[in-house]
C-alpha cells in the first residue's frame, strides 16, 4: 500500500507538471496536497516496514521526536492545504468571472505558502514541548509510530499545559479548516441551487465531487481515529484507526481525482502514452547495431 501511495500521488504530480493545460490554480493545490500525502505517508511506514523486517521495535528518541514534528507538519499540511481547495472551488462557482483576476498566480503562491508557515510553526511548537518533558526509561507506546498524544501520555513530568495546548490547537487548526470547508460548501450550494438547468447545477456540483470524497475520507478517517482512541483504551483498535488515517486516505486520494476528473484521465493517457513512445526508443537505440 506504501509503495501503491507513493506511486500514485507521484504520477499524479509528474502529469500536472508536464501537462500544460493542467497549469491552473486547481491542480497546484492538488499537486502540492500529493507532495503532502506522500510526505505524511512516508514519516512511519517506512520505519514500520523496516521494525518489521528485522523483527526490532526500537527506536531512538531522536528518532521519535522526528517523527512527531513531520507527522504533525504534514498532517496539518493536508488539512489547510485541502480548506484552501475548498475557497478555491467556491471562487470558481460563486465568481466564475472573476476566478482567474481573484485566483492569480501571486495569491495561489501566498496561500501555499502560508499553509507551509503554519504547519512548520505548529508541528515546531509541539516538538519543542515534547523535548522538555521528562520521561522514565523503557518507554513503550502502544502505537506503530511515535503518534504526539501516545508520546504525551507516556511522560513521567506534568503534561497538563502539553495537552492544554494539544486542544487548543486542534480546535485552531483542526475543527476551524473544517469550519472554512463546510462554510464554502454551504455558499456553493446556495449558488448551485440558483441555476435554472439541471446540467448546470451537475456541471457545477461535479467540479467538486473529488475534492468533497477527499474531505469526507480525510475528516472522516481523522475522526475515527479520534473516537476510536477516546471510546476504547485497546490501542490495537487505536492502530487500526490510524492505518486508515496515515495510509488509505493518502493512498487513495490519486485514485479519486484521476476517476471522477476528465481532465487527469485524459491527461494521465497522454502521460502514459508518451513514456511509452520513449521507452520504446530507448530501446530501439539499444537493439541498433554498432557500426565499426
Amino acid at each position: 500500500m506504501y509503495l501503491v501511495t507513493v506511486l500514485g500521488n507521484l504520477v499524479i504530480i509528474l502529469v500536472m507538471i508536464s501537462d500544460s493545460h493542467l497549469h491552473t490554480p486547481m491542480y497546484f493545490f492538488l499537486s502540492n496536497l500529493s507532495f503532502a500525502d506522500i510526505s505524511f505517508t512516508s514519516t512511519s511506514i517506512p520505519k514500520m516496514l523496516v521494525n518489521i523486517q528485522i523483527q526490532s521495535k526500537v527506536i531512538t528518541f531522536e528518532g521519535c521526536i522526528t517523527q512527531v514534528y513531520f507527522f504533525t507538519l504534514f498532517g496539518v499540511l493536508d488539512s489547510l492545504l485541502l480548506t484552501v481547495m475548498a475557497y478555491d472551488r467556491f471562487v470558481a462557482i460563486c465568481h466564475p468571472l472573476h476566478y482567474m483576476v481573484i485566483m492569480n498566480l501571486r495569491l495561489c503562491g501566498l496561500l501555499v505558502l502560508a499553509c507551509w508557515i503554519v504547519s512548520v510553526l505548529h508541528a515546531l511548537l509541539h516538538g519543542l514541548m515534547v523535548l522538555r518533558l521528562t520521561f522514565c526509561t523503557d518507554l513503550e507506546i502502544p502505537h506503530f509510530f511515535c503518534e504526539l498524544s501516545q508520546v504525551i501520555h507516556c511522560a513521567c513530568s506534568d503534561t497538563l499545559p502539553h495537552e492544554v495546548v494539544i486542544y487548543f490547537t486542534t480546535v485552531l487548526l483542526g475543527v476551524g479548516p473544517l469550519a472554512g470547508i463546510l462554510y464554502s460548501y454551504f455558499k456553493i450550494l446556495s449558488s448551485v441551487c440558483t441555476i435554472s438547468f439541471a446540467q448546470g447545477r451537475f456541471k457545477a456540483f461535479s467540479t467538486c465531487a473529488s475534492h468533497l470524497s477527499v474531505v469526507s475520507l480525510f475528516y472522516g478517517s481523522g475522526l475515527g481515529v479520534y473516537f476510536s482512541s477516546t471510546v476504547t483504551q485497546n490501542s490495537r483498535s487505536t492502530a487500526t484507526a490510524s492505518v486508515m488515517y496515515t495510509v488509505v486516505t493518502p493512498m487513495l486520494n490519486p485514485f479519486i481525482y484521476s476517476l471522477r476528473n476528465k481532465d487527469i484521465k485524459s491527461a494521465l493517457k497522454i502521460f502514459f502514452k508518451r513514456a511509452n513512445r520513449e521507452s520504446l526508443f530507448v530501446l530501439g537505440l539499444n537493439k541498433m547495431p554498432m557500426i565499426t
